[in-house]
């Protein structure tokens, strides 16, 4: 498993020559010039990524769902969370992402979808689990994975979300890259 820094995060922004607050731009263009469809799942980001995509306009060609799993009693009825993942590893873990990222593709039929889970602070936070630990789901086609984000216990929760936002945003663009058009 991947696991990335604020300062992975933004090194690879830069190497892409992408702005963290513009990737969705971005995305919703890759999405749109390979007729690809995106869904989100988010627990810790509370529907920021949903937000940051839809804020694009033409973003409805590519976007069609987006669940805010908040509650470990939505992540299991509606995103097929299994029950043992939660009360084994937690909501906060790379397995709980990947299904969060599998449920919402199940769901929404889209091409790529992605998940978050994590602990945003300023509470919840454990020495195994600390304020800043983000679980990343990615699920393709041909693919399902989680990324693990290290984002600082010593940040605050609003940059905690937006980083977390933005390494999903550019995640997104890094599976639409892999896609073939086939005219």
């Amino acid at each position: 498993m991947v696991t990335l820094t604020y300062a992975d995060i933004m090194a690879l922004l830069k190497k892409n020559g992408l702005e963290p607050d513009k990737v969705e731009f971005e995305v919703v263009e890759r999405l749109r010039e390979k007729n690809l469809k995106v869904a989100t799942a988010e627990s810790c980001t509370g529907g920021l990524i949903s937000e940051r995509i839809t804020r694009v306009s033409g973003a409805s060609e590519v976007f069609d769902c987006g669940v805010c799993s908040y509650a470990n009693e939505i992540k299991e009825k509606l995103l097929g969370v299994r029950h043992d993942t939660l009360s084994i590893l937690g909501a906060v873990s790379a397995e709980t992402a990947i299904q969060m990222a599998e449920g919402v593709k199940k769901l929404s039929g889209a091409d790529i979808t992605v998940s978050v889970t994590g602990i945003a602070g300023p509470s919840g936070g454990t020495s195994e689990k600390p304020v800043g630990l983000v679980f990343l789901g990615i699920c393709s086609e041909t693919d399902a994975y989680a990324v693990k984000l290290l984002l600082g216990e010593d940040n605050e929760r609003d940059y905690i979300r937006a980083m977390a936002s933005t390494a999903a945003l550019f995640i997104v663009l890094e599976e639409v890259h892999k896609y073939i058009v086939i005219s």
